[in-house]
């Protein structure tokens, strides 16, 4: 593979977004130099499973109109910078297929919205990344559908150690960042799926204030916790990603939050002095890994170095949010899943005697068994006699977690502590127990619960040599104070720099 290389002698596939956009803009290497590089490193390790579909013919038509724009002084704040999306995002060009056998081969008819947002920015995509089905994991080893490069479906690899998970459901998006394979991706998180796998696989990432970014054209999962965000090497490319991706979309999503876009870069290097970080105590309990304890606490050191002030808080109800996520999130899934029965779109039996031995026999071939799983937990919730005993006494739950963090925003300004209580486990670690997987999000639930935007800043390396995630969380709407917080930290350290590949 031949390597391009910059000015500054840097490969484009260690450029990060800002770095890209000023070359470009620069005339440094062209859109289509950059985009023909992205996608020879993505064939050169389609080991990895990071991508499940290419189209080099898209690809480059949008590189060249990027160039034409760059040349006519007409170019966007991404103009011809390369991204790949999470294959939860529709696209024209690519298909969409969730990661599922029930949409194999789906060809949507328009583009999400994060879609277009980002391709009005002047974005070119690469192609589509793998991830657990309907975004149903936290390994992605769930995925129903077959790499770029393979025959059959095949779970991601981590590309510090590919004998290990890179997380999940965004596992693929996080891969492809780590390994170079993509200087930015979309992600989508519900429980945590974008801020976990950025833990794992040692880059940054942030899911924004439920509502920031809009779900149109984003195949559900559970609709009062799905949020989409950008994943990058840094603060800096994520704030710039994220800044084209809000915004206000009322026509096409009603859980679109009525706020204009922002530039989520205008604070990146503001002071941290008499920042107040608050500590959980619920965060550093029985169970957290001492390499993952130890690099959280060096992260918390360089904020005092800093000036920022670590505060003790309580968020008592944390260990409720995984009983309260897995009725709520299942509920909703069986609701947003019930249309896929083989009628207007998606897989259908071939063989059947009647419509309801078609929905049945549809859907048992097309679903994966943690789909079918969550869809019978969620169809159990919702039923006559257990609705308010389960679904309804979550809900209120729901609410107290979320009251618990507008308690401890009286005394902090954001919070701080471990995404996940292990670094990235072994493939096939976790069997045929999904428990071990479902407690593993302990520490991302409370925030997607409670609508909050959170992210994870590499923050070091735990067991084993692993990459370790620190997770922020702002108040509602504090994207751009959180985006400094981490962009200040990555000054100090280089941490999000290191590269597996």
């Amino acid at each position: 593979m031949t390597t391009t290389t910059t000015t500054t002698t840097k490969a484009l596939h260690d450029l990060g977004v800002a770095e890209l956009a000023a070359g470009l803009r620069g005339r440094q290497f062209s859109a289509v130099d950059a985009a023909r590089h992205f996608l020879a490193r993505a064939r050169a390790h389609q080991n990895l499973g990071a991508y499940v579909a290419l189209n080099e013919d898209a690809t480059l038509a949008q590189a060249r109109a990027a160039d034409a724009r760059i040349a006519a002084g007409t170019a966007g704040a991404l103009e011809g910078v390369p991204i790949a999306h999470k294959d939860i995002f529709v696209t024209r060009d690519f298909p969409s297929t969730a990661g599922s056998r029930m949409l194999a081969g789906y060809q949507s008819p328009f583009d999400a919205t994060m879609v277009t947002r980002l391709a009005e920015a002047g974005a070119v995509t690469l192609g589509k990344l793998n991830c657990d089905e309907f975004a149903m994991g936290s390994s992605n080893e769930k995925s129903a559908v077959a790499p770029v490069g393979f025959d059959a479906p095949a779970p991601v690899r981590n590309p510090w150690d590919t004998s290990r998970i890179p997380g999940g459901s965004s596992g693929g998006s996080a891969v492809a960042v780590a390994a170079r394979l993509a200087p930015a991706v979309t992600g989508t998180d519900t429980g945590g799926s974008i801020r976990q796998p950025a833990s794992f696989c040692g880059i940054t990432g942030i899911k924004p204030t439920y509502g920031r970014a809009s779900r149109y054209g984003m195949i559900a999962f559970a609709s009062s916790l799905d949020q989409a965000g950008p994943m990058a090497h840094s603060a800096e490319d994520c704030a710039l990603l994220l800044s084209a991706m809000c915004g206000p979309d009322p026509d096409r999503d009603s859980t679109s939050l009525d706020m204009p876009a922002e530039d989520f870069s205008r604070s990146l290097n503001d002071s941290l002095e008499g920042l107040r970080i608050g500590i959980p105590a619920e965060f550093f309990g029985e169970g957290l890994a001492p390499g993952v304890r130890a690099a959280v606490d060096a992260a918390l050191k360089e904020y005092e170095k800093l000036g920022a002030r670590l505060v003790p808080i309580r968020l008592p109800r944390t260990e409720l949010s995984i009983p309260v996520y897995y009725i709520i999130a299942p509920a909703e899934a069986s609701s947003n899943l019930s249309r896929f029965d083989g009628v207007k779109f998606g897989h259908r039996a071939r063989n059947y005697t009647d419509l309801v031995d078609m929905y049945k026999k549809t859907r048992a071939e097309g679903f994966g068994d943690e789909v079918k799983r969550r869809i019978m937990i969620g169809t159990y919730v919702l039923s006559h006699g257990y609705y308010d005993a389960y679904y309804l006494q979550a809900q209120k739950i729901r609410r107290m977690i979320a009251g618990d963090f507008q308690n401890a925003f009286k005394e902090c300004d954001l919070i701080a502590g471990p995404v996940a209580p292990t670094v990235a486990w072994k493939l096939g670690e976790h069997g045929n127990d999904p428990l071990a997987d479902y407690l593993a999000d302990i520490f991302t639930l409370p925030a997607s619960l409670a609508g909050l935007p959170g992210m994870s800043v590499p923050a070091g390396f735990g067991e084993a040599g692993m990459p370790v995630g620190l997770q922020l969380i702002g108040n509602y709407f504090q994207e751009a104070r959180l985006l400094n917080a981490a962009h200040r930290l990555q000054q100090a350290t280089d941490f999000h720099l290191r590269s597996p590949l």
